[in-house]
């Protein structure tokens, strides 16, 4: 009895210790994480630094040029004058993994102009 209670425990241990490492191994996750950090961070503050050498009157496809895909983006009209506005991520509010426009900085564009950027240049517009 006794052999065979120590055979069963035997084979058991290899399956327990394969368990007892992958659960305890979040090393691997917290690295994961932190090089997602990273990328997310630097993406933030070379968007950043790219926005605060912009010039006034820049055109748009310049400034697309510059700075890429936005985050998101809208189409205003506001007394019969036409404004594209684009948004970049430049900052981190809600530590959620989704990204939304109060985490960006607004680049307003007046035909195909720039006009302004950030909050006071945008909010006049809603």
């Amino acid at each position: 009895m006794n052999l065979r209670l120590l055979v069963v425990a035997a084979c058991a241990v290899p399956l327990l210790t394969g368990c007892v490492v992958a659960v305890s191994d979040g090393e691997v996750d917290s690295h994961w994480a932190s090089s997602n950090t990273s990328s997310w961070e630097k993406q933030h503050e070379n968007n950043r630094n790219k926005i605060a050498n912009l010039q006034l009157s820049q055109t748009y496809q310049t400034v697309l040029n510059t700075l890429g895909t936005p985050n998101f983006s809208e189409f205003v009209t506001k007394n019969a004058e036409n404004y594209q506005v684009l948004f970049y991520a430049t900052h981190s509010i809600h530590s959620d993994g989704k990204m939304t426009k109060d985490e960006c900085t607004p680049l307003v564009f007046k035909n195909g102009q720039l006009v302004g950027w950030g909050d006071a240049a945008y909010n006049p517009l809603l």
